[in-house]
């Protein structure tokens, strides 16, 4: 029986990351939403720009995280990152003011760096080239099986409260989290492979396979317009789904859903995402990823107009079989697109810069909902502006000419 290409040990352990550490923080945070404004009476806004300060960090340090792990190779960054984490989540649960409130998340954002997509799906893009839509489809696969925590988490601050939940996900990051890290090894050159697990046939090989990676270079990447337009469009994505995830127990509770209810909503979003994790991926390795892309993007629309119009209660359903998906599918997508068009020897640091960009998204999706609702009293019209950008993205990747995909 033939032994198991080591770059799949590297997608489980980065899926298992993507789960146990990273996923939490992002999508189970909307339970503490309402806990932590209803204990200092703070509105939804000073909540929200919490939120948004992480991704404006995560997004400043993305293209040096992503020259670090060019550099040093994954392994270092995600066991750093990982021990902030958990720190960091501690000194959440001390929070007695606002500044503290916003130097905690500082604190999240320095770790997440270390350990999230750009240290992870670069980990993924060194050992992948002809698999790597499933591949990374099954390391956001991850991330998106994290939604089933959100649960767990609630009857945590029902049962103990926010501070001591907090406490208990800090200890538990460390615990989980720090063994994964050391499965993660750098390039497959380093141990007698090339990517897929392709056995080099003579000691030339790997230097030919290194010799292909420098004809994309990092500059050509950054002087290219496509590299440019790839930025823009996940920075609309990435403004939408921080909105929706953020504010999605805040915004059912407001239309009258109960707490468990809207819990139940939040955890099935990324569940159900997990469908788009792997099928857009799979898909993006037989088919054009602009066109996959698209596709997705589609979805993505529909299904933030479903989201603005759930106060008619049988459209939740459409809402989470069009936006999940959606969902799941761009953020597989956004690493692959990149690892097509730019070959792997600057992925990290040109994922980095995406990542970057994303932020500006990240930063204004999540404040722009909270501003919403407390200028209006509802969430109901910045989801129709959000469904609107959408068709933005989808014309900036319909513009991109046909990739010729890197062999490195």
């Amino acid at each position: 029986m033939a032994s198991i290409y080591y770059g799949w040990w590297i997608v489980l352990a980065c899926s298992f990351i993507g789960f146990f550490v990273v996923s939490p923080l992002f999508y189970a945070f909307t339970a503490f939403f309402e806990p932590i404004v209803e204990e200092f009476g703070w509105s939804y806004t000073q909540v929200s720009i919490a939120f948004s300060l992480r991704g404006v960090e995560v997004g400043i340090l993305a293209p040096f995280t992503g020259f670090l792990v060019d550099r040093f190779g994954p392994r270092k960054l995600a066991f750093s990152g990982i021990l902030i984490i958990g720190f960091a989540l501690i000194f959440l649960s001390l929070t007695n003011s606002l500044v503290m409130f916003y130097c905690a998340f500082f604190l999240i954002a320095l770790g997440t760096s270390g350990c999230a997509a750009t240290v992870l799906m670069t980990a993924v893009a060194q050992w992948f080239r002809r698999n790597v839509g499933k591949a990374m489809g099954l390391v956001a696969c991850g991330f998106g099986v994290g939604g089933i925590l959100i649960p767990l988490i609630v009857w945590l601050i029902d049962l103990y409260q926010w501070r001591t939940t907090l406490v208990i996900f800090g200890l538990g990051t460390w615990a989980l989290g720090i063994p994964l890290s050391f499965v993660i090894r750098h390039k497959p050159e380093q141990y007698g492979y090339l990517p897929d697990g392709e056995t080099p046939a003579g000691p030339t090989s790997i230097h030919a396979g290194r010799d292909i990676e420098k004809e994309g270079s990092f500059r050509d990447a950054l002087i290219s317009k496509n590299f440019w337009m790839i930025g823009v469009a996940v920075t609309i994505q990435t403004m939408i789904i921080h909105a929706v995830i953020t504010h999605v127990m805040p915004y059912l509770g407001s239309i009258g859903m109960s707490r468990t209810g809207a819990a139940f909503v939040a955890t099935s979003i990324p569940l159900v995402s997990n469908i788009g994790r792997f099928g857009f991926g799979w898909l993006g390795d037989i088919f054009d990823k602009r066109h996959v892309l698209v596709w997705s993007y589609c979805l993505l629309c529909l299904g933030t107009l479903a989201f603005a119009y759930v106060h008619v209660k049988w459209l939740i359903l459409p809402f989470l079989l069009l936006f999940s998906p959606a969902l799941g599918g761009v953020l597989t997508l956004r690493s692959a697109i990149v690892r097509d068009y730019f070959g792997r020897a600057s992925f990290g640091r040109l994922f980095g810069i995406i990542v970057g960009l994303t932020a500006i998204g990240g930063v204004t999706g999540p404040i722009a909902a909270g501003w919403s609702f407390d200028k209006y009293g509802s969430y109901h019209s910045v989801w129709l502006w959000f469904a609107g950008t959408i068709v933005i993205a989808m014309v900036l990747v319909l513009r991109l000419p046909p990739r010729q995909m890197r062999e490195a």
